[in-house]
């Protein structure tokens, strides 16, 4: 491999929010990822750096036309450059979106389990959230269709967050599912914000498809939101983009992010997005393959050694789902005590909603951090009652 995934980078003592923890913690819970990012964006953001200048700073044309060639070469589908706006983050859209597009006390409909900052950003804005529930059966998460056209339809609920591929399952929606989800929204009235922000992270073989692409209805009434973030571990550069094909929508949409001062890049972000969607590529395809492996490494760990606990099938992100309904132990429970016991940080699937038998686990590490991290799991199964 031309990159090293390997390399095991202390990040104690650096601000870290994942490593902010005690010294004989391992942190396997938080989504981003412990590997340093593309040495070609580095290189762009040294370049930078060495301007020596950081005023305020634009959104120039290679921009737009990094993000547009990505979708194209790698996606198959081309968005037009009137329809991307910059924007600071992912959860800024949509904290944003949801205060623009719908009144205070309406309904935002998310399908759980699903990314837990969902919530705050619904609640924090003072609308109601309206959790629809998966439906989970034999290892694999699926839509009542009956169910969830019943919720769309109740004329309260104006808005829908999308999840694509879906956070903590990583399940990829399939072009029938997306266009089948869009139809409900357009003919209910219901707007559809769709986070892609896990977008390339997919095992090899395998392509997410985006929700614009899915048909005409899913086009007209969506605002997608990407980002080279999760991809390339550049969350604290602040950089992402909202993509709205319809251009009345798009327009409340840009007046949004200007109104909470959230469509401004700083100093670095663009050019560290232009680098990602550029360069970032033969990067990216060996990062996938090397958290496929890491994954196949879980699946057979716990197949052998730890057989209470199942690992949902998944096919996109570095981040597992971890069923541990035979444990009989409330998964924010049974955090606390893998913790305590290991010093082994999961994420409790209790916060996503439809998640109190399950567990959520980063692999975005090296081979050994994962292979110390499922010992510490082990241990601390056994250790239990």
């Amino acid at each position: 491999m031309k990159y090293n995934f390997d390399e095991v980078v202390d990040r104690r003592n650096t601000g870290s929010l994942k490593w902010d923890i005690a010294e004989n913690e391992l942190a396997m819970w938080v989504a981003d990822m412990d590997f340093k990012t593309a040495p070609e964006i580095t290189e762009a953001l040294i370049n930078r750096a060495n301007h020596g200048i950081f005023g305020y700073s634009t959104v120039p044309d290679e921009w737009y036309d990094a993000y547009i060639g990505w979708w194209k070469r790698r996606h198959g589908f081309e968005y037009k450059r009137e329809e991307l706006i910059f924007s600071t983050g992912v959860i800024p859209i949509i904290s944003s979106c949801v205060r623009k597009l719908t009144t205070a006390g309406e309904n935002v409909l998310i399908m759980t389990p699903v990314y837990n900052i969902f919530f705050n950003c619904i609640k924090n804005n003072g609308r109601n959230v309206v959790q629809f529930p998966l439906v989970y059966s034999d290892g694999e998460y699926s839509i009542d269709w009956e169910e969830l056209e019943k919720s769309l339809s109740n004329p309260q609920t104006t808005l829908m967050l999308l999840c694509d591929p879906h956070n903590p399952i990583g399940k990829i929606w399939n072009r029938e599912t997306l266009a089948r989800i869009g139809e409900l929204a357009y003919d209910n009235g219901v707007t559809v914000i769709s986070d892609e922000i896990h977008c390339d992270i997919t095992d090899p073989g395998c392509e997410y498809i985006p929700f614009a692409s899915a048909s005409e209805k899913c086009r007209d009434n969506c605002v997608v939101c990407v980002a080279p973030t999760k991809t390339f571990n550049l969350a604290g550069l602040q950089t992402a983009a909202a993509i709205v094909p319809n251009a009345r929508l798009r327009h409340k949409v840009w007046r949004a992010l200007n109104t909470d001062e959230v469509a401004e890049p700083n100093a670095f972000a663009v050019a560290a997005a232009v680098a990602a969607f550029t360069k970032g590529g033969e990067w990216l395809d060996e990062l996938r393959g090397y958290i496929y492996e890491n994954k196949t490494l879980v699946k057979d760990y716990l197949t052998e050694n730890i057989p209470r606990i199942k690992l949902v099938d998944s096919n996109a992100t570095y981040l597992l789902w971890l069923d541990c309904t035979e444990l009989k132990i409330r998964s924010d429970e049974l955090a606390r005590i893998i913790r305590k016991q290991t010093g082994l940080y999961l994420s409790n699937g209790v916060q996503f909603g439809n998640g109190e038998n399950f567990l959520r686990m980063n692999i975005a590490c090296p081979r050994r951090t994962v292979k110390e991290g499922l010992e510490r799991l082990k241990k601390a199964v056994e250790q239990l009652k």
